[in-house]
């Protein structure tokens, strides 16, 4: 078959383009100095160092035998054993009961504030930061030591028989740090956006519960989900401040598991912890999808996420 000139030309030049490409990644490869191996060396062994634990233990769930430590064989014995122990059931339950009672009141009560923050700001908004901070970094026996007295005041002094109620407890100790999250990711979220809509749904004498609804609680929406999904999540594992606050018959399952340590690890405790894990991991990313379905960037999720 005849060639035209122009694909002659194109089949002459591709191998000079070939051996170009194969030369500049030699060259990149040779560029690499020993501190970008070190720092990649270094990265990767960090990893390792935070995740293998949690590796370990999601490897033992799998374990037939009956102590944690010791590996017997692979099966799945001790998921099976969840379904048998009503004392396990129990503290799953209670836990994620409590979760979501903590979730639901931490995204009211930090969505409120953060709109605030965002829509009203002033010299407050720095003390009520500092305050926030202080709820996040106060560590939580300090929580714990101040919520029991005052549980049992209102509970028995008082004579408000809601708060003698474990569940309730269990919610209102959980919510407490997961309102700051909330707060944090909803101001972040709002005070990169104008004020425009708002202000237009004004103009248009829209009333102001109508203008929150429909154009403040739209605009955040997203933030609020992902806090809900956030405080959720956080509010699984709040283990110094449940052993105080606790009753009987609402052992949460970081309690439970505390309990358990003293007779020994089974591995229907790695089981249970790897549903967590599990449950966890749905919940970010569910809390990255979103936000990415809002139209944020990868920055923006992260700084969202973290309040920033």
């Amino acid at each position: 078959m005849t060639q035209t000139a122009t694909e002659t030309m194109l089949r002459a030049q591709e191998p000079a383009a070939s051996s170009a490409k194969r030369a500049g990644v030699r060259r990149s490869r040779a560029k690499r100095s020993w501190s970008d191996v070190a720092f990649t060396v270094w990265g990767v062994a960090v990893m390792l160092f935070l995740f293998l634990p949690i590796i370990v233990i999601v490897i033992y769930s799998f374990n037939t035998g009956r102590l944690l430590v010791s590996w017997d064989g692979f099966g799945f014995d001790a998921f099976a054993t969840i379904l048998e122990k009503p004392a396990i059931q129990s503290a799953v339950r209670v836990s994620l009961i409590t979760a979501l009672i903590a979730a639901i009141i931490a995204t009211a009560l930090g969505t409120l504030a953060g709109i605030a923050m965002a829509r009203y700001p002033g010299k407050w908004v720095w003390w009520f930061l500092g305050l926030l901070l202080l709820v996040s970094v106060t560590p939580e026996i300090v929580d714990a030591v101040a919520l029991l007295p005052w549980m049992v005041f209102l509970g028995q002094d008082l004579g408000l028989s809601i708060f003698n109620d474990g569940i309730v407890r269990l919610s209102i100790g959980s919510s407490l740090f997961a309102t700051a999250v909330v707060s944090y990711i909803v101001r972040a979220r709002l005070v990169g956006q104008d004020a425009n809509l708002e202000e237009a749904s004004s103009d248009l004498y829209a009333k102001p519960i109508t203008t929150f609804r429909r154009v403040t609680l739209a605009l955040a929406m997203p933030a609020v989900l992902a806090g809900f999904l956030l405080a959720f999540t956080l509010s699984l594992d709040n283990t110094i401040v449940a052993a105080f606050v606790q009753v009987s018959g609402t052992t949460p399952w970081p309690v439970y598991v505390l309990s358990a340590v003293r007779s020994g690890l089974r591995p229907e405790i790695a089981a249970v912890s790897t549903i967590m894990l599990l449950l966890t991991l749905v919940a970010l990313a569910l809390v990255a999808l979103v936000l990415k379905r809002a139209g944020d960037s990868a920055t923006q999720i992260a700084r969202t996420m973290t309040g920033g």
